[in-house]
């Protein structure tokens, strides 16, 4: 194999994810549905998350998209990097990214299974890209016990009627924020992308597919559908990055204060409540009370989140510090795990 293979599906924002990204960076590869006619051939990937990229060297098999692109950077250092050279402009990057893959998927799950028109096309959806070969009653049943088993996750990831308005108020305020930037740059971090942009990217592209969050983002923010739409496959785009000394797009500092008022504290109270071996947290956001349940890998993205600003020299997280301003995530980054 003289190629990448990136198995996934359609309704996987991190699939779009990685799929785009390998795109941008002119990496040859193939893309394949996961489906039940290969699942057998993943039966030691564990855990099955999607997507899957198997290494044209050795058929090894990887998964979870962030550290996929960050190995994908070690492997094609000079393959059109979505990594920004300034540490600052890359730590904030990586922020923007981890927000994108740990809060914008409760949008997604939201409104793709709160709403009976979403869980419709989007239970059918699912169904025809992993049974391709079933019509009829066994295609509705395979929809039906799909959206039955989402449904039920629903508490789980903090997608309940308490959390709704903050949900769906989170969602457009970053498509809002985006549809102001795409008109004067064109990403992030200047006139190339960014992981952060495919971080955002990913779960964007999937809500932009769904009935009840498109008609919200056509509504509201088409330049953002269209900004979705071309990042879809940018091998075409040619750019530069920011320089240090530059401002960064207004849109992006806002960007970066969303994450210090509301991913960054979220962070924290799942993590407060790993430690004290608490099974669910409750917490203030945006004025808003928020709960769900607790999530070990979100610990993980907190404590990698303090690394990487620790790693930075004092210069640096003092540029950090003000652009977070006076939000709270600016005291996160700062405490300790203990």
């Amino acid at each position: 194999m003289d190629h990448y293979r990136i198995v996934g599906t359609n309704g996987s924002g991190y699939s779009r994810k990685v799929r785009a990204i390998l795109r941008y960076r002119r990496l040859p590869h193939v893309w394949e549905l996961r489906t039940d006619r290969n699942i057998d051939e993943f039966a030691r990937v564990r855990p099955l998350l999607m997507p899957i990229l198997q290494y044209p060297e050795d058929g090894s098999m990887h998964i979870d998209s962030t550290p996929i692109a960050y190995a994908l950077e070690e492997r094609h250092p000079n393959r059109r990097s979505i990594v920004p050279p300034d540490p600052v402009h890359a730590f904030l990057s990586h922020l923007i990214e981890d927000m994108g893959d740990e809060w914008l998927t409760k949008p997604l799950f939201h409104y793709r299974w709160s709403f009976d028109r979403d869980i419709r096309y989007a239970s059918f959806w699912i169904a025809d890209d992993f049974h391709p070969d079933r019509t009829g009653e066994e295609r509705s049943a395979a929809a039906r016990e799909f959206a039955e088993r989402q449904i039920a996750r629903l508490p789980v990831v903090g997608c309940t009627p308490g959390n709704a308005p903050l949900i769906e108020e989170s969602y457009r305020h970053v498509i809002a924020l985006l549809d102001t930037h795409v008109s004067a740059f064109s990403y992030l971090f200047g006139s190339r992308p960014a992981l952060g942009d495919f971080g955002l990217f990913g779960q964007l592209a999937t809500l932009a597919s769904d009935p009840t969050p498109m008609a919200i983002m056509r509504n509201e923010a088409q330049r953002t559908e269209s900004w979705v739409r071309t990042l879809d496959d940018a091998s075409g785009i040619e750019g530069e990055w920011l320089d240090p000394g530059e401002e960064l797009p207004d849109a992006t500092v806002q960007m970066v204060r969303y994450c210090g008022d509301l991913y960054l504290p979220f962070l924290e109270g799942n993590a407060r409540a790993a430690r004290a071996g608490h099974p669910e947290f409750t917490i203030e956001l945006l004025g808003r009370p928020y709960s769900q349940s607790v999530f070990g890998y979100q610990v993980k993205c907190l404590e990698e989140l303090r690394r990487r600003y620790q790693a930075l020299d004092e210069a640096g997280r003092r540029r950090v510090d003000a652009l977070l301003g006076q939000t709270a995530g600016r005291n996160v980054l700062r405490r300790a795990a203990a």
